[in-house]
């Protein structure tokens, strides 16, 4: 029902009780006039009757238009209440709502009932609803990312990284991770393809051994014993690395495992180390090359970024509806996400109602205090205003009953 339909009913039902006493007060007249000139008893009775109820009339007239205004424009003290008092009202119908209906008793077998996984889920499963969302998003980001000051973010990378890297030991961290790989025995396969790869090369260099031993060799020794030391040679090395290739266990293997792991302890331990990796270190993040670093990567980072989501079939946006099909899947089958979901989004929406009620009062109060006190009378008026009308038309009755009432008992047992 909007405002004129209300307006219209309060005007309807003002008319009826201001009609009722006008029709009271006529009669009034009337029966006076006649009971001049006329001896019959009932009109004595219809005298009484109308005179009480005028009185009843006005009297509720007046009561009901002093909470709105001033009778008659007269600044008769305690009327116009609803405008004189409405900061008191406001803070006193701030603090009700919050007594009564946000209170913890009152909010929790609502709270309680929340359960949005699965509405979350279906919705998340339209398409059409997806592609809304990644729209949103990749407006959102993209209008971050146009409003970023690209030397800032620069700054704040390389600021970053500096702090990071501060009291990093590079030493220390080569050196572990050298450990990381020998404990899982990757290094072995380093090993392994070393040794293929030698023994390959001996295998297909045979002549340039032959030549180093020719060259190496004494002039009187003949050429066939010079050939047949190097054929011997090249057969040895290649099968002594084809040993260290085919068997893991090969001495060589340990022998080289142990110095690497010494290697790395030195690594650590020793301060040449520490000194010498802090001097590389220091070099390779100055400031100026850190800067010029940070800002190499911020304009890659965003570039790409920018890229992927302007496009509609870009990866990073294929990728986001993969997630989002699979979440939402997730969110209407996995009982165990729905209850954690519900679980924190009520215990979340509990606390925040809780923690914020009084804002909820002050709300109600500061609305209510700031609105003009007339327009606030109308507002209420238009509320209750045709129910407080049936307050006038009882008071016409009721007070011409009680007059009559009145009227009766004095004149039969006075």
């Amino acid at each position: 029902m909007n405002d004129e339909t209300k307006r219209k009913q309060l005007r309807k039902f003002k008319a009826f009780a201001t009609g009722l006493f006008v029709l009271m007060a006529l009669v009034f007249i009337i029966t006076t006039i006649v009971q001049k000139s006329s001896d019959s008893h009932w009109i004595g009775y219809v005298r009484a009757f109308s005179e009480a109820a005028m009185v009843g009339a006005l009297a509720d007239w007046f009561a009901v238009t002093a909470l709105f205004r001033h009778p008659l424009g007269l600044p008769i003290p305690h009327t116009n209440l609803i405008e004189n008092s409405k900061q008191k009202l406001g803070d006193n119908l701030g603090s009700f709502v919050v007594s009564n209906f946000l209170s913890p008793q009152n909010i929790r077998p609502y709270i309680q009932k929340l359960k949005v996984s699965n509405f979350v889920g279906e919705w998340l499963a339209k398409e059409k609803n997806q592609e809304v969302l990644i729209k949103n998003l990749s407006g959102i980001v993209l209008d971050i990312l146009n409003k970023l000051d690209d030397s800032t973010v620069s700054v704040f990378i390389s600021k970053k990284v500096s702090e990071m890297t501060e009291n990093i030991k590079l030493n220390a961290l080569l050196g572990n991770g050298i450990n990381y790989l020998l404990d899982k025995n990757d290094h072995q396969k380093i090993i392994t393809n070393l040794s293929a790869q030698i023994k390959n090369y001996i295998i297909e260099n045979d002549e340039m051994i032959k030549d180093r031993v020719r060259k190496g060799s004494y002039t009187f020794i003949p050429a066939f014993v010079d050939n047949k030391i190097a054929i011997k040679v090249a057969d040895g090395l290649a099968d002594f690395f084809k040993e260290i290739e085919e068997n893991p266990q090969h001495e060589i293997r340990q022998l080289i495992t142990q110095k690497i792991y010494d290697f790395s302890t030195e690594l650590k331990q020793d301060p040449k180390w520490e000194d010498e990796f802090k001097t590389i270190k220091n070099d390779l993040l100055k400031n100026d090359k850190l800067n010029e670093y940070s800002s190499d990567i911020w304009i890659s980072i965003k570039n790409s970024l920018i890229k992927e989501l302007q496009e509609d079939e870009s990866l990073l946006k294929n990728y986001l509806l993969v997630n989002l099909n699979e979440f939402s899947q997730n969110l209407k089958t996995d009982e165990n996400l729905q209850n954690k979901i519900d679980h924190w989004v009520r215990v979340t929406a509990y606390k925040y109602i809780l923690k914020n009620t009084h804002q909820f009062g002050d709300l109600i109060s500061s609305t209510v205090g700031n609105w003009q006190g007339k327009e606030l009378s109308e507002k209420l008026e238009l509320e209750v205003g045709k129910d407080l009308q049936f307050i006038r038309v009882n008071g016409t009755l009721v007070g011409g009953l009680v007059g009559l009432i009145i009227y009766t008992i004095s004149h039969f047992f006075l």
